[in-house]
């Protein structure tokens, strides 16, 4: 059967409109129908990204961190997996980076991005002030500071320090943090306007000082379990 070509078209118009019956099969030909669509759905709202949703995202999009401190640290969570026991953000100080510059990283290890402040090295690190640390150790009363994986021990208050967070050492370079009591504390030489003062913030005994501003969101945000790691 030779079937015209204007009713080859018909054919397809009802089936598009979800009227194809066996009449429209047929040999009569009737004239074409504008199809006038229906009304348009509402655009879906832009998709929200949640923290199941971050776990996918690139860490550090922007490149803030030294690739080789971010890939230490990435490592140092598998490494000392059974003391990180909080893998929602972690910490990286980079003692490469002038004392006046951002060198204290958070991480946020769901979304990716990256938080930047200041933090001081130990005295015994930098004996001439350079502002720069060229040497580390372990030595109690070396007052250095410390590299290697640490593991935040939550928030704690001494007489000295005040308001501070507590760190476990978890490798040889640093295991004797508690004994040398390296924590995070406030210390007026962090502070900006030591830095604007001096060019480069003060030193501590070793300890991760930071500005006073700073201190209380982050001791409440490192809480206990997760990495600390510094690298030069």
């Amino acid at each position: 059967m030779r079937l015209a070509r204007r009713g080859f078209i018909l054919g397809g118009v009802a089936m598009l409109s979800g009227c194809a019956t066996a009449a429209a099969q047929t040999a009569s030909i009737q004239p074409l129908v504008t199809v006038t669509p229906g009304p348009q759905l509402p655009a879906r709202p832009a998709q929200v990204i949640t923290s199941q949703l971050n776990t996918t995202r690139p860490l550090d999009p922007r490149s803030q961190v030294r690739k080789e401190l971010m890939e230490r640290a990435t490592a140092a969570l598998d490494i000392h997996g059974h003391r990180i026991t909080r893998r929602d953000r972690m910490y990286l100080v980079d003692f490469k980076k002038f004392s006046g510059d951002e060198r204290l990283y958070e991480v946020d290890l769901e979304g990716g991005s990256v938080t930047l402040m200041r933090t001081s090295h130990g005295r015994g690190s930098d004996p001439t002030h350079t502002g720069f640390a060229t040497s580390f150790g372990n030595t109690p009363d070396s007052h250095m500071s410390s590299v290697g994986a640490y593991a935040t021990a939550g928030a704690s208050h001494g007489a000295q320090q005040g308001p501070n967070v507590l760190l476990d050492g978890l490798e040889y370079s640093n295991n004797r943090a508690r004994e040398r009591a390296i924590i995070i504390h406030g210390a007026d030489y962090a502070d900006p306007d030591f830095l604007a003062r001096e060019g480069k913030l003060g030193r501590s005994y070793g300890c991760f000082s930071v500005s006073h501003a700073d201190l209380p969101a982050l001791r409440e945000r490192m809480g206990e379990g997760r990495l600390l790691f510094a690298w030069a």
